[in-house]
Parts: structure tokens; sequence; C-alpha cells
């Protein structure tokens, strides 16, 4: 074989590119690359075109929404403005006011590639993006410029779930444009007017006011320095709060940021640093002015707060998002309350306490509130309208015990239960009522009205405490981990919102309507919320209109408890509720009112912030009183016709009075009047001249248990046996016996 048989290495590279047919590789190679460089494009193409559509639906932004601060306002059902967050603070900077040290600081530690983009950074933001990938961010600055900080705190909102590609996009537009049609100075002087500085303070002319009691031109280099690290985080890096290390730890990155961009001096840096960062504090906070709504912030504090709670739950910033907030709030109704708590009702002392709610029973709108009285200048402290650590006492009995009795066993009113002498299940504990006495049988409609104990905890027996928990669940009310016991069938853990949304229930025919206290919020580019109504029945309608007849008479049977509260020409049912004190035997723990029309329910709760204290017996009325003000008020503005009984329901006679059945129940089979039997005649007989003496000198007083040491433990675990056991019960003529 000759020399020329042998491949040369040219030849041998030659046969791997083309192959030993001939056909060569390198057009495939080619042509993959070609169409990877087509579809990169085609990507790039559509990338281009999705910005580009995103961005010319991005809402308009003008100079003076640039010059604008991001105020979150809060309106009342009417419009009325009631609550501007920070509009009581803030002064606005011209260029010639703002030093250029606070400039040079606010851009070092913000933006520092600020003169040199046209409002969109690529550099940065992959910068940003490779940190964020390797761990490696200092924390000191994101992937958005100065700019694009500024048209977010203008537009959009800084909800995360309004953080969409989409928004990013048109973010990036507006940041463009906005640097097209304005100088760098002029962005900046708006950025450093609009930007939230904490504690309610917009801008940082305000905020040198607010936190050194100086114009911006007076201070020295740490206070610049303290100020333009605030922005980041403005609670964090708050300097006037006890623990001072983070807001100090931030002021000397802004240093030493300004020592990198060389705006000062390493020298001048450590200088500052030295400072201690409390230095010229002003505790008055300079020339700030008040509130310029016209509505007293105390009148409208707990509603407000609920509804900045339900703003930060959703996402929202209410300092920066400038937010417009209606709410379901009735100024006059929430004036007319305040008044009454504050001024006009008597209670034992001002460290007395209240909670009340109001709500529309047609939809759960959070009519007015209020979270205490005679509470200083406290602002956003505790909301007693929604906590739920006190008992509610006998307001209970309508919706664990009677109202589960109908529902579930189609009880009529007339129902015979038994108060006789009742041992809490395996205990020798007795249950007893405020008079120590036992008052034999008795109709369901009597020991509601009188509010009698041990015929309630027998009903609640009867229903078993898994359709109660049913029941109560269906009104918005749920149990802890430990599930509910006996023991609640007269007090429940519940906050007077809960109570009043549901009794609403009661009062619409047996819808519960979870109560709410936004209707909408509009965001900075123009976006609308709405917030309606969320409604499921929780009961019949027979339920509800038999429950309510009954709780007409707390207010107008001369043994109710309360009759304090009665108000001629207004239909109104409701139940009061008191819990016996933990320490001595006198007064009571907490007084309750729960009240309610078609058109309102109210629930008031009162009594002392720290439980060992009791209210004494001349002021367990309070609750009753404020409830019965109020109510008159709310009748009068918007007076409620009286409820239609359902056809489900039938009117019969039982021993001489109007009770209720529900129609086609085995209790009105073939019944459409009724005598009473002997036994009843006799019980009520010997009921009434008990109930006489009693009356004379508390015919109000609540009657409610005053054994509350019970184990909860023995109670629950007693509590399958007893529901299975029944009420002793009297059967009308011609009927079949009870359950």
């Amino acid at each position: 074989m000759n020399n020329d048989e042998y491949p040369t290495s040219k030849s041998r590279q030659q046969r791997r590119d083309f192959g030993a047919d001939g056909q060569g590789k390198g057009p495939l190679v080619r042509r993959i690359i070609g169409w990877t460089l087509s579809i990169i494009l085609l990507i790039v193409v559509a990338l281009a075109a999705l910005f580009f559509f995103w961005a010319s639906s991005a809402p308009t932004i003008s100079e003076s929404a640039l010059k604008s601060q991001s105020t979150t306002t809060i309106y009342d059902a009417n419009d009325q403005v009631i609550s501007r967050l920070g509009a009581q603070r803030r002064e606005y900077a011209t260029s010639s006011e703002i030093p250029a040290s606070l400039k040079s600081a606010v851009v070092s530690i913000e933006d520092r590639r600020f003169y040199k983009h046209h409002g969109v950074d690529p550099v940065r933001i992959v910068g940003s993006a490779i940190a964020d990938i390797f761990h490696r961010s200092s924390g000191v600055q994101g992937g958005s410029t100065l700019t694009q900080q500024l048209v977010k705190l203008t537009v959009f909102s800084t909800s995360a779930k309004d953080q969409t590609l989409k928004r990013k996009a048109q973010e990036a537009w507006l940041a463009i444009n906005v640097e097209r049609h304005f100088s760098k100075q002029q962005i900046l002087q708006f950025y450093i007017n609009k930007v939230y500085m904490g504690n309610g303070v917009y801008g940082m002319k305000t905020a040198a006011q607010y936190y050194y009691g100086k114009d911006l031109t007076d201070l020295n280099l740490s206070q610049i320095a303290t100020l333009a690290g605030i922005p980041q985080s403005p609670t964090y890096y708050n300097p006037d709060v006890s623990d001072t290390a983070p807001a100090t730890e931030r002021r000397n990155q802004v240093l030493e940021a300004m020592v990198r961009s060389k705006a000062i001096t390493s020298a001048q840096a450590k200088q500052a640093e030295a400072e201690s960062i409390t230095e010229g504090l002003d505790s008055s906070h300079g020339n700030t002015s008040e509130n310029s709504t016209g509505v007293k912030e105390k009148v409208v504090d707990s509603y407000v707060k609920e509804v900045l709670a339900q703003l930060e739950a959703a996402g929202y910033n209410v300092n920066t998002d400038g937010l417009k907030v209606h709410t379901n709030l009735d100024l006059d109704a929430q004036q007319e309350l305040y008044d009454q708590a504050n001024n006009n009702v008597s209670f034992q002392s001002d460290k007395m306490q209240t909670g009340v709610a109001i709500t529309d029973p047609h939809n759960g709108q959070v009519v007015a509130m209020l979270g205490g009285r005679k509470t200083g200048n406290v602002i956003y402290g505790l909301n007693r309208a929604v906590q739920t650590n006190r008992s509610s006492g006998s307001t209970a009995k309508p919706i664990m015990d009677y109202g589960p009795a109908i529902q579930y066993l189609q009880w009529p009113t007339y129902k015979s239960v038994s108060d006789s002498r009742f041992y809490w299940p395996g205990t020798t504990k007795l249950l007893k009522d405020w008079d120590n006495k036992y008052k034999g049988n008795m109709t369901m409609r009597e020991a509601l009205v009188q509010s009698r104990n041990v015929p309630a905890i027998k009903t609640l027996q009867s229903v078993g405490l898994s359709r109660a928990t049913t029941f109560l669940k269906g009104l918005g009310i749920t149990p802890n981990k430990s599930g509910f016991n006996l023991q609640n069938g007269i007090g429940l853990y519940v906050s007077p919102l809960q109570l009043s949304a549901a009794y609403g229930a009661f009062a619409n025919g047996g819808t519960y309507y979870k109560p709410y206290y936004i209707s909408s919020i509009t965001t900075q580019d123009g976006k609308t919320i709405n917030y309606s109504k969320h409604g499921k029945r929780a009961m019949s309608r027979a339920t509800a209109y038999m429950i309510t007849d009954m709780l007409k008479g707390v207010f107008t049977n001369s043994n109710g408890t309360a009759t304090d509260a009665n108000l001629s020409g207004v239909h109104q049912a409701g139940k009061t509720g008191t819990d016996d004190p933990t320490v001595g035997d006198s007064g009571v723990t907490d007084s309750w009112m729960v009240g309610y029309t078609k058109n309102y329910s109210i629930a008031v709760w009162t009594g002392f912030d720290n439980p060992r204290y009791s209210v004494a017996e001349t002021y367990e009325k309070s609750a009753q009183l404020l409830y019965k003000n109020m109510m008159s008020y709310l009748d009068g503005q918007n007076h409620a016709s009286d409820w239609t009984m359902p056809d489900t329901v039938e009117a019969v006679s039982y021993g001489g009075h109007k009770e209720l059945v529900i129609r086609d129940s085995k209790w009105a089979l073939g019944m459409t009047e009724m005598s009473s039997s002997s036994s009843h005649s006799s019980s009520t007989s010997s009921q009434s001249s008990s109930t006489s003496s009693a009356s004379s000198s508390s015919s109000s007083r609540e009657a409610e248990d005053s054994s509350s040491a019970t184990s909860s433990s023995a109670v629950s675990s007693s509590a399958s046996s007893a529901s299975s056991a029944a009420s002793s019960a009297s059967t009308p003529p011609q009927m079949s016996s009870s359950q």
C-alpha cells in the first residue's frame, strides 16, 4: 500500500465532517443553529409585542400625580372622609430646600446608577438577579430604579398579588416615559417628597420636622443619612424606638454608600457614625399639624383600626398605596354611639369598659363599632368589640340551646322543660340560678324569657353537643381545639361582633351574613375591587321566627330580664347575659345586652378589663341602657316593621296563651287549639308566686350559673351520655309523647 492510500489528518477531519457517504454534517449543524436563533428571535419578538401590549394599557401619569403624596383615604357609607393616613403631617420641599448631601445620600443608597440610566437599569436588574441566585445580596439595593420606585408609589399598589409581569412591564414603561419628560433633579424631588417615612409621615421635609423638629437644611450628616435610610423599611429603621440598633446599622450603610460614591470622605463618615442615632430627636414632633378631616380620630378609632387590619391582610400597604377605601360605616350612628358610651350612659367608673358592634341583618355590613370608652390619647388600641376572651353568659341560650332544639327537634314554644335540681354530669357540683331556686316545670318560652339555667342545659343535653356545634358554626361561631361543652350552653367565649352577626340571622329569617367593613377599594391606577354580602342559610325561617317571638318577651314580659331596655313602638327582640365574678360574691364580671330589629342588630358588652373587678349591681344595666339609647336612635332613623309569621309556623293556644308550633310536626298533628295540662297549670301557679317576690327586688336581674368553676374535662367526658337524656316534658292532649 502506497502512501497515497493512507488518509491524511486533513482527510480524516473531512470524513468526520462529511461522513463516509460524502454527505456533509456541516449543513445540519448550521440548520440547527439557524433554527435555534430563529426560535430565540421569535421569543424576543413575542416578548416585545407582549411588553408593548401591556404597556399600551398602562395608566396615565401626570406631574400633579408625581408631586402628590400617597395617602390612603377612608370614607364612610355616604362618601364622607373619615380618615386620611398621614394627611395630618406633610410639607412639600422645593428643590432649593433639599440639601445636596440628602440628594447624594438617597441616590447612593437607593440607586447609585441613577444619573446613568433612562428609567430602567439592565445592569442593576442582572446584578440583583445574580445576587439573589447566589444569595449574595447585601439588601442595600434591589432591581428597581429610583424612578421605578417613584412610579410604583404614584400609580401602583404594593400588594403582593399585584406584583405581576404585566404590572412590572407597565412600571418599566412608565419609568422610561417619566425620564423622557422630567429631569433627574425633578424626579429626585418628587421621590423625596412622596416616600413614606414611618409614623404616618410622608416626605422627608415633614420627616425632618417629625423626628428632629428642624428643616432639612438644618440637619447634620448623621441625621440626613438616617432619613435617607428609612424608606426601605419605615418601621424597622425608625430611630424613635426603644431598639435603635437597626436604625443605626442602616444609617451607617448609607454613610458607607456615600463614601463609595465619593459624596463624602471616610473621615466624615466615621465622624457621623460616632454620633448616637437618638441625638437631636424631638419628642414634640416639630410643627406637624393635626388631622384635617373634620372627624375626631377617637370617634372612628376602632372602626378604622379594623379596616386597616383588613387591608393589610389583603396585602395592601396602607402607608404607600394611596388607596381610596369606602366602608359601610354610618358616621352619624358612630358619633351617637361614641357620645352615649362616653357621656350619656352611667358607668361605674371611667375604668368600666364596653365593646359594641352594630350590624345590618340584611347583609352583614358593620354599621358602627366601639372598642372602648374613656381611652385617653390611645389610638388604635384594644378593640373590645372584636375580643373573644369574655363569657357571653345567657346570650348563648338562643344560639346554642333553644335555637337548635327548634331546628333539629322541632320543639314548640310551649315545650315543657324542667327547672329542678341538677348536678353537672360527673361531678357533685350543683347548677344554680341567681336566686338559688328551682321553679319546676315550665314552657320553653318561659325558661328563655326568665333565663333559667337548668332548663337551658337540659335542652342542650337533648339537642346534643354535635348538633349544637353545627348550629353555631352556621352562625359564624367555631369551637377551639377542645370543642364546646355543656357549660357553653350558658356562656360562650365570643365577641360582640360575632353575637351581633349571629343574632342578625334571627332578625332576617335565618340567613347568616359574615360581617364586613369595606364596600370597595380603589387603587392609584383606578382599579376598583367591590365587596358585597356573603350569606348562607343557618336555620329555617320557622326557627328564626319562633326564637324571635320568644325573645320579644325578654323586653315585654314582666318576668323578662331586659324590661329596662324596652322601647314603646319598636319591634325588637333580644337577650341579656351576665357572668358571675371570679372573686367575691357580689356584682358580675360581664354584663351583656344583645337585641335586634329587622334593620339592626346590636351587641353590647360591659365590664372591666381586669376580670378580678366586678360590676356592681347598680351598673349591671349599663349594657341595657346603652343598647336602649342606640336602638331608639337607630329605629328613629330607620323604623322597622314587625316580623311576619312564615307559613311553616302556626299559632296555637296553650294555657290561655298564644304559642307557636312548626306546622306538620308531630307537635301540631290535628291540633289547632290547645289547652294546658293540669301539671302545667299547677306549676305555673306555684311559679308565679315565687317569681313575684323575686321580681320585686330584682325583676330584670339575669339568671346565671353561680358555679362557673366546674371542670371542663368532667363536663366534656359526659357529653355523649348526657346528650341522650331528654328533659322531662308534659304532653299536650291528643299529642304523641315527647322525645
